[in-house]
């Protein structure tokens, strides 16, 4: 059986899945989306599904984009046999002086929320994940739509959560195969903190990831064919060019 469970990072939702959901399943992928509920959505956390098929049939592959990796429990990284970061991070703010400006801004970014400067704040951050290309690029989302209270306290809870990020997540496997797939226009993750996901991953796994680095492309990755490129990879044997 091959199974997806897909994240969204920070101020976005499950709907972003919407054309790898229609393409993965039309190559016979299971998918699961998370979703945080920052909207009207409900909030959901997958889990794998249990698989009847001999041991080396199983793939269980996590798709998370941005803070994604870091909203999902460990336990769906321990059972991962695959694993695919999409323009995301081990730490997001680097150590020292490169990191203090960095976290003075996103700690006035906690501030704006539930504030008469939010509307411009998540604009402003819409325009940077979308950049090079034009924010109406951009899937739909509840920062678009409205947030609801709750969800305005998860965002800030999640917020929270990509200042104190310092790390992979606990449980993802040396066996696990992993694909960085970097943004070269990334206005959102530092090239700094870019780095570090590079060592930290090849630091962790029995084998060396594999690493793309999109040129042209921002922080949403608003690359159309890149969803056809990660199936096609899950899909090949390692080893395979």
């Amino acid at each position: 059986m091959k199974q997806v469970i897909a994240m969204h990072g920070w101020g976005e939702d499950s709907h972003s899945w919407v054309p790898w959901i229609r393409h993965f399943k039309h190559h016979c992928w299971s998918w699961q989306s998370g979703e945080r509920g920052y909207g009207n959505r409900q909030e959901h956390m997958p889990f794998w599904q249990d698989d009847q098929d001999p041991l080396e049939l199983q793939r269980r592959v996590v798709i998370a984009h941005s803070l994604g990796p870091h909203l999902l429990p460990d336990a769906v990284f321990t059972k991962a046999t695959d694993v695919v970061l999409l323009a995301s991070f081990s730490r997001f703010v680097p150590q020292g002086p490169k990191g203090r400006a960095l976290k003075t801004g996103l700690k006035s970014m906690r501030r704006c929320l539930d504030s008469e400067a939010e509307a411009e704040m998540l604009t402003t951050f819409l325009k940077r994940a979308a950049a090079p290309s034009p924010p109406d690029r951009l899937p739909r989302g509840p920062i678009h739509e409205g947030l609801s209270r709750e969800g305005r306290e998860r965002l800030t809870d999640d917020l929270d959560r990509l200042i104190a990020s310092a790390e992979l997540p606990l449980g993802l496997q040396a066996t696990a195969r992993v694909l960085v797939v970097e943004a070269a226009q990334d206005a959102i993750v530092v090239p700094a903190a870019r780095q570090e996901l590079r060592d930290a991953v090849q630091t962790r796994l029995q084998h060396p990831a594999e690493h793309w680095c999109l040129p042209g492309s921002g922080h949403a990755l608003l690359v159309p064919e890149l969803l056809i490129r990660i199936q096609r990879w899950l899909d090949q044997a390692p080893g395979e060019t």
